[in-house]
């Protein structure tokens, strides 16, 4: 990351990921869905293959989710690292004249 307006971009959408993530309702709407789609995988009969693998791709997902929102926030923390690093490169310059 380099461009000053994608990092601040990207610490705004880690803002709003972090919110996600704390969020009640998000978390519990996804221990619900993986709760359910894990009994539906163990009821599951024998010859029933094909269900079970789209009830294991269906749990994935939803880890998958999560994942991504957590990879936002991380990129997010980056950005905002960043952006202090190019802030204080910027008040060392315009100190010492050389801006």
């Amino acid at each position: 990351m380099s461009d000053e307006s994608t990092l601040e971009r990207a610490a705004a959408r880690a803002v709003r990921a972090e919110a996600l993530l704390d969020d009640e309702l998000l978390n519990e709407t996804f221990d619900t869905l993986e709760k359910s789609y894990i009994a539906a995988w163990r009821a599951t009969t024998v010859e029933d293959a094909a269900g079970r693998e789209k009830l294991f791709l269906a749990i994935n997902i939803v880890g998958k989710v999560r994942d991504h929102i957590t990879g936002v926030i991380a990129n997010g923390k980056l950005a905002r690292a960043e952006l202090k690093d190019l802030a204080e490169t910027a008040e060392r310059r315009k100190r010492f004249g050389i801006i």
